[in-house]
């Protein structure tokens, strides 16, 4: 256990210097849909998924998870199918801001739009709505989630910046990382190279946009 643990600090420490851009120039999987937008600019987060799965306008099983989240950890919250219901808002991203969490990713709607961009740690979703979800008694959390047609565990590696959301498995992260910042250390160069007056061609002869 306390190998893994090391293992999934040294992978998140890698990765918050990497872009998910970069590291969709060798990877596929992982990455929720485009969809899935930031309300902030210019943010990265990068840490364990704690899940959440709440069914239709049931918002319950929130409240529980904020208050066992631990601070770093990255909300990520099931909405099935439901395209109408906001479950986050003002008072979510200040219990989310207290609880210390990196980031919030959620499959669905938000409202008090003003106020998660101002306040609270950066959130991740489909867009907004005035309708809210209700406490009925319902939801889970702590548990394999469908997030994004993504796939996510308990203490999955979440992160997330102003391109989109990627999900990736402690066992790996690492090394994916390592590939990434290794592309991001030749960027200057090709740059470089490029404003000197080589074309695009011969600097970069795979056709991956940079």
């Amino acid at each position: 256990m306390t190998s893994d643990r090391t293992d999934i600090a040294e992978a998140i420490g890698l990765l918050r210097d990497v872009e998910t851009a970069t590291i969709g120039h060798f990877l596929d999987d992982g990455f929720m849909p485009p969809a899935i937008q930031c309300l902030r600019d210019q943010v990265r987060i990068c840490g364990p998924a704690f899940t959440v799965a709440l069914p239709g306008d049931d918002g319950t099983a929130l409240a529980s998870a904020l208050s066992r989240a631990k601070a770093g950890d990255v909300l990520v919250i099931e909405r099935g199918n439901d395209d109408r219901h906001a479950c986050w808002g003002a008072v979510m991203s200040a219990a989310a801001e207290a609880a210390g969490l990196a980031g919030v990713v959620i499959d669905g709607f938000v409202t008090d739009l003003s106020a998660i961009r101002d306040n609270g740690p950066p959130v991740w979703c489909k867009g907004r709505s005035p309708l809210t979800t209700k406490r009925r008694g319902g939801g889970t959390f702590g548990g394999a989630v469908r997030c994004g047609d993504i796939s996510v565990e308990p203490g999955d590696i979440v992160l997330a910046d102003e391109n989109g959301v990627l999900v990736l498995k402690p066992s790996t992260a690492a090394a994916i990382a390592r590939q990434a910042l290794a592309i991001q250390a030749d960027e200057p160069g090709v740059i470089a190279r490029l404003l000197a007056g080589e074309k695009l061609d011969a600097v970069t002869p795979d056709s991956r946009p940079r």
